[in-house]
């Protein structure tokens, strides 16, 4: 899948009502859609109705479409319509059907920087915190972040700290050298943690260190990024959710993750307490947790929506068979599948509205405890768990297409194991990891999957062995593998392990929030 900008791509359609829009061929002078476009690339789109004399009519749409099928453009996401913005059921008679960047994503692309000044242009610096503070205008994603000054400092370097809600963005802090006046030269270059940026975020400015001999004057600091566009996209990151303290104490606390792979406080809960559910991305940067099991209600197919924001929606009734243990995965490019579980292999696909839809009857054999990822762009994998039928762990993997068919088993590769957890990376593999052996055996090791589906055999493992661990993508190519339980599954942490957008895990980084295990994690905001 690729998406797609090109100029003079311009076709005729009849098709009618708010589905999918057969293309009849370009017109003169223009190229066809089959000309730039391969099936499932993305590209922006508008249409209009003319009349027979190629007069527009009044009806007309403008959003982010999908080249479905040979001559097929489905209508992703409407951004504006002569319908209140929402898909215009079209009437009889021609359209017109042609790539046109919308007004509202130029808008977006274009970085934007918000200069805050600290000080005057004269006077002396001095250390201390909230030198500044500001509102953030809207929310962007930074790309970059710098500092510079009037009159440099010497004798030794000058620091400055940028904080969100009164938390530091940096991992390393901006730094102006002795007699530099700016930080792009700087020794240590800095390194943004958080670059998601709230709209209406207090955003402050401290000032750590200042030159030894003299401190400096006229700081300036600059905030380099993108506005959050009308799709809801910024630098992906995540969330984790729900899961169980030990035995059945059931959590609904959530903890959102940057797209630098840090984990944020806990997020008092919203929706049924549960563990051993599933959650996985749709739409545009949106998500969904659903199942799982909850000691009064017991097993449960109740679902909750995630906005491209992080903020989780109440529950919605549960579509489909109760169930625990299940996997779930994003497909197709916006839409994502709930499969197998407690004694079945039932999938259940969710639109790219959050509609989940009813019992599919499962393909292949039929597990639990198993895990789920996006492979490919537009396809997922479902692999490992454990058979209640023969009482044993299995390896077993089952693609499934971007049209969310679920293919029958393929033969296993590396160690079979349940509860562990998976998530893409690198833009169109993925990898499983962690789990347990059984009892008390938790593992670490992974299994990398190739943008075929094609899975690999065990990658010794890094950090704490841990199984009810979680997993999502993050960034641009990286995931994260967060929480679980070690020893029986009473033994609950928080401890989370980064993965670079070549697969590599990285050690432990310390916890964030309550520790917990039989949660579920899933990409939000890309």
């Amino acid at each position: 899948m690729t998406f797609i900008i090109a100029d003079r791509v311009k076709e005729t359609s009849t098709s009618t009502g708010t589905g999918d829009i057969t293309l009849a061929g370009a017109m003169t002078g223009f190229s066809a859609f089959s000309a730039r476009c391969a099936v499932g690339d993305t590209l922006y789109y508008a249409i209009q109705a003319v009349d027979a004399g190629g007069t527009p009519t009044g009806e007309w749409e403008c959003g982010l479409g999908t080249y479905s099928a040979a001559n097929t453009l489905t209508r992703t996401t409407v951004t504006s319509s002569s319908s209140s913005d929402e898909a215009v059921s079209f009437e009889a008679g021609t359209k017109q059907v042609f790539i046109s960047m919308p007004a509202v994503q130029v808008a977006a692309a274009v970085e934007s920087v918000i200069t805050l000044v600290v000080s005057d242009e004269t006077t002396a610096l001095t250390t201390g915190a909230g030198k500044m503070t500001v509102r953030t205008p809207f929310a962007m994603t930074l790309t970059a972040v710098r500092a510079s000054v009037n009159a440099a400092p010497t004798g030794s370097l000058l620091t400055v700290d940028i904080n969100e809600a009164g938390t530091s963005i940096l991992s390393t802090k901006l730094t102006i050298d002795d007699s530099e006046k700016t930080s792009t030269t700087a020794t240590a270059a800095v390194v943004i943690s958080d670059p998601e940026l709230s709209d209406d975020a207090e955003v402050s400015v401290d000032v750590d260190t200042v030159g030894s001999t003299f401190a400096g004057a006229g700081l300036k600091v600059y905030l380099i990024g993108r506005k959050l566009n009308a799709f809801g996209i910024r630098a992906a990151y995540a969330i984790f959710g729900y899961g169980t303290t030990g035995g059945t104490n059931a959590v609904s606390t959530t903890n959102l993750v940057s797209s630098a792979g840090v984990v944020v406080a806990d997020t008092t809960g919203v929706g049924s307490i549960r563990y051993g559910l599933a959650a996985a991305g749709y739409g545009v940067g949106r998500a969904i947790f659903g199942y799982g099991y909850n000691a009064t209600n017991g097993q449960m197919s109740t679902t909750n929506l995630v906005s491209n924001t992080g903020v989780v929606a109440a529950d919605t009734t549960g579509v489909g068979s109760v169930r625990i243990y299940r996997a779930a995965a994003g497909y197709g490019t916006d839409k994502a599948i709930f499969g197998y579980g407690s004694f079945t292999s039932t999938t259940n696909l969710v639109s790219n509205t959050g509609v989940v839809a009813a019992d599919t009857t499962g393909v292949g054999t039929a597990r639990r405890q198993l895990a789920a990822a996006g492979y490919g762009a537009d396809k997922a994998i479902f692999g490992y768990g454990y058979n209640d039928d023969v009482y044993i762990n299995v390896s077993m993997t089952n693609l499934v297409s971007n049209t969310g068919v679920v293919a029958a088993d393929t033969t296993g590769v590396g160690t079979a194991r349940y509860n562990l957890a998976a998530a893409g990376y690198g833009t169109d593999k993925a990898i499983f990891g962690y789990g347990t052996t059984g009892g008390t055996s938790a593992v670490s090791m992974t299994n990398l999957v190739s943008n075929t589906g094609v899975v690999v055999a065990d990658t010794t493992g890094v950090g704490t062995a841990r199984h009810g661990i979680a997993a999502a993508s993050i960034g641009t190519g990286k995931a994260i593998f967060g929480y679980g339980a070690t020893g029986d599954g009473t033994n609950a942490v928080s401890m989370t392990n980064l993965v670079s957008n070549t697969g590599v895990v990285a050690a432990d980084t310390t916890g964030v929030g309550t520790a917990r295990s039989l949660l579920a994690a899933a990409s939000i905001g890309a």
